[in-house]
Formats: C-alpha cells, sequence, structure tokens
C-alpha cells in the first residue's frame, strides 16, 4: 500500500527451529491473497494432500476438499528458516521497506499512546524508532505483550523434534498422526529427503536429553508405537542425536486494545501445534488487518485508529477461533487416558473419521482453514460424542456401558467448553452482535 514500514528483528540470519513447518491449505490460500505464493517455490518445499491415521495397527486416511481449488492449492511443509527467508528476501526488495537487526527493549509510551520502541543494534546502540502504529508480534517467549494484552499462558506439553532421512511415508504427501500412548507423533515431511517426527510428551518436563535419557526413552518407548516402515529411520535418527525439544504453548487471545499498537502471531494467541494451525491463524490474521487498514491514508489519530482496529478482534474470530478450539480438543481427545469414557472417546474419533464421505471432509475441512465454521466445529465434536455412546448401547444396554456413555458425553462437553470460553462465546458465534 506504499506505507513506510521498518522492521526490527533480533536475528536477521535463518532460523533453524522445529515448528512452523506445515501451513494448511486455508493457510496457502492467505498466501495467494497476499501475493506471497512464491515464497513456499525454491525452498524444496513438499505438497501435503491430508493426513493418515494410525492407531492399535489400523490406519484411515483423510484427504483436505481440495476438489473445487486450483491444482497448485494443497497444504505445504518445509525447513521453517527457508520459509522465512524467502519472506524476508521479498520483503526487502520493497523500496518502502527497512529491515534492520536489533532488539527492541521496550515500547515508547507518551500519555498512554505507544508512540514507537527503543531497541538496541546489533553493534550495542541503543537506538528509538518512532510510528504511529507498532505491530508487535516478538513470538512465543514475548518480552513486549504484557501490557497490550491478559496472558494466559498454558504448556500442556513438549515436542521432541528429529529429522528422519531417505525413508518412505507410508502415505505419500500425507502428514502422518500416530494415536500412541500417552499422546500422539507426527510425521511429516519436509525436503524431498527429509521427514520430521515430532513426539508429544505430556507435561512441561522431559526427559534429558544430555545423559541420554530421552534417547532410552525413545527406544524404548515411543520406537514400538512408530508404523514399522519408520522404525528403523527412527532408530537412526535418535542415534544420530540431534533431539530438539520445544514446550507447546497455548494462549488464548486477551487483547488490551492500545492506543498506537497491536499485537499479532504466536505473541497475541497461541494453541497446541498438533494441527499444524499456527501459520494459517497467522497469515489469515495478516489479511484481516491489511483489508482494515488498506482504506486509511492516515494512521495519527490513535485512539480513532484503535476504536476503529477493534474490529479486528472479531473479524479473525472464525478462522482462528476454529482452529484454535479444533487443536485444544482433538490433543485432548487423541492423547491416552485410564478413563473408560475417555478411551471410548478416542475410539470412537478414530472410527468416525474412518467412516469417510462427510464424516471425514467436514472435520478435515475445519482443521486445513478451508472451512473456518466455529459451529460445524461444535456439530462434528458432539457427533463423535453421540456416535460414541450409539455404539456402547447397542445391540443391547448394560447399565455400565448407559454410564460410561453418560461419562462420555460429560467428558466430552468438559473438554469443548472451556476452550469455548476461553475463545469467546459471543465472537465466535454471534458477531455481528459484538459492536465493533
Amino acid at each position: 500500500d506504499g506505507r513506510r514500514v521498518h522492521v526490527i528483528e533480533r536475528d536477521l540470519t535463518q532460523p533453524d527451529r522445529i515448528v512452523g513447518e506445515l501451513l494448511q491449505p486455508g493457510g496457502y490460500l492467505k498466501l495467494v491473497e497476499l501475493g506471497l505464493e512464491d515464497c513456499v517455490e525454491d525452498i524444496d518445499a513438499q505438497r501435503v494432500l491430508g493426513y493418515a491415521l494410525f492407531k492399535d495397527g489400523r490406519n484411515t486416511k483423510l484427504s483436505y476438499p481440495l476438489g473445487k481449488f486450483q491444482a497448485d492449492v494443497s497444504g505445504r511443509s518445509f525447513h521453517n528458516g527457508r520459509f522465512i527467508q524467502r519472506m524476508r528476501e521479498k520483503a526487502a526488495t520493497l523500496p518502502n521497506v527497512k529491515l534492520e537487526q536489533g532488539t527492541v527493549t521496550s515500547l515508547l509510551e507518551e500519555k498512554g499512546t505507544i508512540i514507537g520502541v527503543q531497541y538496541k543494534t546489533k553493534d550495542g546502540e541503543e537506538l528509538r524508532a518512532y510510528a504511529p502504529l507498532t505491530i508487535v508480534c516478538d513470538g512465543c517467549f514475548s518480552n513486549l505483550r504484557r501490557s497490550l494484552c491478559n496472558p494466559k499462558v498454558d504448556v500442556p506439553s513438549c515436542f521432541v523434534g528429529l529429522v528422519l532421512e531417505n525413508c518412505e511415508l507410508p502415505f505419500s504427501n500425507h502428514g502422518h498422526v500416530i494415536l500412541a500412548d500417552p499422546s500422539p507423533i507426527l510425521f511429516y515431511p519436509i525436503s524431498s529427503t527429509e521427514v520430521r517426527c515430532l513426539v508429544d510428551v505430556p507435561g512441561k518436563k522431559v526427559p534429558s536429553v544430555a545423559n541420554g535419557e530421552m534417547a532410552n526413552h525413545l527406544k524404548t518407548v515411543v520406537a514400538q508405537q512408530v508404523p514399522p516402515e519408520l522404525r528403523d529411520a527412527f532408530i537412526a535418527a535418535v542415534d544420530k542425536g540431534n533431539i530438539r525439544t520445544m514446550p507447546n504453548r497455548s494462549m488464548p487471545a486477551d487483547p488490551h486494545p492500545t492506543p498506537g499498537a497491536l499485537l499479532m502471531g504466536d505473541a497475541f494467541n497461541m494453541r497446541h501445534p498438533l494441527t499444524g494451525g499456527g501459520m494459517t491463524v497467522a497469515l489469515s490474521d495478516i489479511v484481516v488487518l491489511r483489508d482494515l487498514l488498506r482504506p486509511l491514508h492516515n494512521l495519527h489519530d490513535a485512539a480513532s485508529l484503535t476504536s476503529y482496529l477493534e474490529s479486528f478482534y472479531t473479524l479473525r474470530k472464525p478462522v482462528a477461533s476454529t482452529i484454535n478450539t479444533l487443536a485444544g480438543a482433538l490433543y485432548k481427545v487423541f492423547s491416552a487416558s485410564p478413563d473408560e469414557a475417555r478411551k471410548e472417546m478416542r475410539q470412537a474419533c478414530f472410527d468416525y473419521l474412518s467412516l469417510g464421505g462427510v464424516f471425514s471432509t467436514g472435520p478435515v475441512a475445519l482443521l486445513s482453514g478451508l472451512n473456518p465454521r466455529p459451529l460445524s466445529l461444535v456439530l462434528h465434536f458432539f457427533a463423535v460424542a453421540i456416535y460414541g455412546v450409539g455404539r456402547l448401547l447397542l445391540p443391547f444396554p448394560s447399565f455400565q456401558r448407559m454410564w460410561i456413555g453418560a461419562r462420555l458425553i460429560w467428558s466430552a462437553s468438559g473438554i469443548i467448553f472451556p476452550i469455548i470460553k476461553a475463545e469467546g462465546v459471543r465472537q465466535m458465534f454471534f458477531p455481528a452482535t459484538v459492536p465493533a
């Protein structure tokens, strides 16, 4: 739009991370809207056409409903750092964009309005930069968000990351989700020769990598639950020793609208990365913000800009709340539990998705960001629960089975309703009633 933009990044070298490697088809469509689709070219990105679910020796393939889209539309998986560098290169070609390496130490405030930032250059020089609008997106470890939102960060689990080399996935061009004990294991390609494996470990603590506990855990507990076709490559990756860990954070968006500043990305809102929805939500947010800012020629009236941008929080909800709720709910359903009702829910979910037709395309369209409808999500979630209860009661209901069925419905409600409450019932289901 021709505005001058000053981008201050902590480190402009290529990042090496174990997250942000899967872009859902809905996120790819947002890249296209932003004119950035070439950023997934020339980085050996792999097309992703759906998911394969594995449980107790059985598997089922869930394809994205891509029939009505152009041939290039699909998910993409890649090395996160290569994708980031492509976007930086593209930004650097614009004459009105200044990219600078520096660490922002604080937001500059004057009479309750953010007027810019104080930052330290890579040479250690303290500088200030001023702008009518400061967009804060300093990631999941954000130091700057405290004054802009009410951060309630939850860490349900950690991911242990490995790279498997030169192995064939059972279903090519698909993400693989193994419903293991105690929680899921993911596999997806990140280049033509590499497969990312992420092992979910519940809780905030993981076995130590340094003293060999982690390698032992992966070989003795996890390896036997990995599909046989991938087991040798998995053990070879553990032996190679490049084991990375990452806490999985979740944080509902709870902003304090602040004149002169806006939070974006993981600094603003996080969800469990099981469903690979983070980049899709972030890109969707960028499109919403771009469309809101486009008609504005002057950003200097901070108070009226803030009240105008409050609509951002409602307009982002269909995509963000659908993907956030699904990520939180699926993580809980897919994790093993000694509770009989939770076991039934987990099995019912696998069998429901295995039915095919609308029973698989509906949930997959939600997960992929292609159909961001919160009501559809709630209907499918309770359809799984009712399907589970129906199987318990047929052919002959016993008191014990009826009791498990009642607990299954109660358990399902206990999973989804707290997530919906955190997302905001009104914004999710009745956005037209929100004043902004």
